[in-house]
């Protein structure tokens, strides 16, 4: 049964936030793109930044993943303020940009391969598991040029089942997905979120997640957060 708006506070207010920013400031080329905006994530919860093109998604994302810093204001992870501990924030952390991340001269396996190598080697079994769970099963030693676009994102998106990262961070990930690829990576989300982690996401779909999924509208009418309930 999915918990009324009022629970989801409830819920929030009783544990401390895994990430959290407060008074963030941005402009680009002399336009503000976000001023005084204050967000928590907790475990267990998804939450999907939305805003018109331009309004500074990709760049909220990117200055949570420490990519870029032309920002003011504080962030932290478990209350910890994350430039006195970055170490062991990017240790949590798992960031899958809008482009898909991929080498289309590598196999699937090999990509995985490599770009898990920073949390350790990573078994055949583990990955051949993981390309079946996104419907790749038999593609793990194909080369990604060989595929189609799509495939090639389920490749990407094989990393989070892969990596022990608690808070995922994701830019458009659905893009390119057939329905099938739609509903298997909700799935995932929901499925991580149970597990207590943490999903940060912009997206134009319309997340259809069993879990609980908060949204951060960036708009140009300034900010707003809303506990919405799936």
């Amino acid at each position: 049964m999915s918990a009324s708006p009022q629970a989801s506070v409830g819920t929030a207010a009783a544990t401390s936030p895994l990430l959290e920013g407060r008074s963030l400031f941005c402009e680009r080329d002399d336009r503000v793109l976000f001023s005084g905006l204050d967000f928590h994530l907790h475990g267990g919860e998804v939450m999907q930044v939305q805003g018109s093109n331009g309004s500074g998604k990709t760049t909220l994302l990117r200055i949570l993943c420490g990519l870029n810093s032309n920002y003011e204001g504080e962030l932290f992870w478990q209350g910890v303020p994350i430039d006195e501990d970055r170490e062991s924030f990017l240790a949590s952390l798992l960031y899958l940009g809008h482009r898909v991340g991929v080498n289309k001269i590598l196999t699937a396996r090999e990509n995985l391969r490599w770009s898990c190598a920073l949390h350790g080697p990573v078994s055949d079994v583990a990955i051949d598991e993981a390309l079946a769970s996104l419907g790749l099963a038999g593609y793990a030693d194909i080369a990604c040029r060989n595929m189609s676009a799509g495939q090639q994102q389920r490749v990407s998106l094989a990393r989070l089942l892969i990596s022990p990262a608690r808070l995922w961070v994701l830019d458009e990930p659905f893009t390119t997905l057939d329905v099938r690829g739609v509903k298997a990576l909700e799935h995932l989300l929901a499925q991580h979120a149970a597990r207590g982690g943490a999903v940060l996401v912009t997206t134009h779909h319309a997340l259809n997640v069993p879990c609980e999924l908060r949204r951060l509208n960036l708009d140009t009418e300034g900010v707003r957060l809303d506990a919405a309930s799936a």
